[in-house]
C-alpha cells in the first residue's frame, strides 16, 4: 500500500473519529450529568437513549438556516467555519500511536498554540456580525478570556518543552517512558487544564455564553447548521484538550497490556468525564473574578513553574 493511500486513510480516520466522538459526547454528557445529579437522562429514543443524538441532529439540521436581516451576511456565514477549522487542523499534528499521525511536525506544540489563537477570531466575528448587543458582549468576553488564558496555557507548556527538549508531540511522549510529566510538572498540568477549560468556554468558565445574562452570547442569533458548527466545536475542543493533556503529561499511548490507541483513549476519556463533572458541580463566577484569577493567580503560578523547572534543569545538568 502506497504512502499516499495510508495518509488518506489516516486523515479520513482521524476526521471520522473526531466528529463521531464529539457527537457521542452529547449523549455521554447527558447521561453523566443525570447520574451525578440523581435524575433521569435520555432514555426514550433507542436503547439507553443512544438515538437521542441522532434525533437532535435531525432536528437541528432541519431548522431554518436563517440570516438576520440586520447582520453582516458574509461575515455571519463564515464565522462558524473560522472557529471550527483551527480545531480540526490541530487534530492533524497529534501522534495517536507509533506511526499514527496525519502530519508529524517537529513543531506540533507550536502549531497547536497557533491554532488555539485563531479560534478567537471566529467568536469575535460571530458576535460582531450578528449586530446584537448580547452577541457583541459575549464575543468581547470571549476575546478577553481566551487571549488572557492563552498566555497561561503557553507558559504552562514550557516546562514540558524544557524536559523533553522538543516541540514534537511524538518526542514528548517518548521522553515520558520512564516518568510521566504529570509528576514533575503537576502544577503545569493543573494550569494547562484550567486554561483549557477557559479556552473551550466550558463551565465554570462559560461566561461568553452565559444564558442567564447574554441569551447564549456570541451565537445567540445563529440557527440550523451554523449553530450546529458552534455546538460541535465545543465538544471537539473538549476532546482536543483531553487528548493533549494525555499526550503532554500522561505519556500518551504509553502503557502496559493494552494497545497504544486504547491507552490514549482511556486517558482521554478520563479527562472528558472530568470536564463534564465540572459542569455538574461548579457554579459560574463573575467575569471580574475570572479575569482576576487568571492574572493574579494563574500567571504567577505559571511563571514560578517555569523558573523552578529551569533552575532544577540547570542544577542537574
Amino acid at each position: 500500500m502506497s504512502n499516499a493511500i495510508i495518509s488518506l486513510i489516516t486523515v479520513f480516520g482521524v476526521l471520522v473519529v473526531a466528529l463521531s466522538v464529539s457527537a457521542g459526547l452529547i449523549w455521554l454528557e447527558r447521561r453523566l450529568l443525570a447520574l451525578w445529579q440523581d435524575r433521569y437522562g435520555p432514555n426514550r429514543v433507542g436503547p439507553f437513549g443512544l438515538l437521542q443524538v441522532l434525533a437532535d441532529m435531525i432536528k437541528i439540521l432541519s431548522k431554518e438556516d436563517w440570516v438576520p436581516p440586520f447582520a453582516d451576511a458574509a461575515v455571519f456565514v463564515i464565522a462558524p467555519a473560522v472557529i471550527i477549522v483551527p480545531v480540526l487542523l490541530t487534530f492533524a499534528v497529534i501522534t495517536y500511536a507509533p506511526g499514527v499521525a496525519v502530519a508529524d511536525l517537529n513543531v506540533g506544540l507550536l502549531f497547536f498554540l497557533a491554532m488555539s489563537s485563531l479560534t478567537v477570531y471566529g467568536v469575535v466575528l460571530a458576535g460582531w456580525a450578528s449586530d446584537s448587543k448580547y452577541s457583541l458582549l459575549g464575543s468581547m468576553r470571549a476575546a478577553a478570556q481566551m487571549l488572557s488564558y492563552e498566555v497561561f496555557m503557553s507558559l504552562s507548556l514550557m516546562g514540558v518543552v524544557m524536559l523533553a527538549g522538543s516541540f514534537d508531540l511524538k518526542n514528548i511522549v517518548e521522553a515520558q517512558k520512564g516518568l510521566w510529566y504529570a509528576v514533575p510538572q503537576f502544577s503545569g498540568m493543573l494550569i494547562f487544564l484550567t486554561a483549557g477549560i477557559a479556552e473551550t468556554r466550558r463551565l465554570p468558565f462559560d461566561l461568553p455564553e452565559a444564558e442567564g445574562e447574554l441569551v447564549a452570547g456570541f451565537h445567540a442569533e445563529y440557527s440550523g447548521m451554523k449553530f450546529a458548527l458552534f455546538f460541535v466545536e465545543e465538544y471537539l475542543g473538549i476532546t482536543l484538550i483531553s487528548v493533549l493533556i494525555s499526550v503532554l503529561f500522561l505519556g500518551g499511548w504509553e502503557g502496559p497490556l493494552l494497545p497504544p490507541l486504547a491507552w490514549l483513549a482511556v486517558k482521554t476519556l478520563f479527562f472528558i468525564c472530568f470536564f463534564i463533572l465540572l459542569r455538574a458541580t461548579f457554579p459560574r463566577p463573575r467575569y471580574d473574578q475570572l479575569m482576576s484569577f487568571g492574572w493574579k493567580v494563574m500567571l504567577p503560578l505559571a511563571l514560578a513553574n517555569l523558573v523552578v523547572t529551569g533552575g532544577i534543569l540547570l542544577a542537574v545538568r
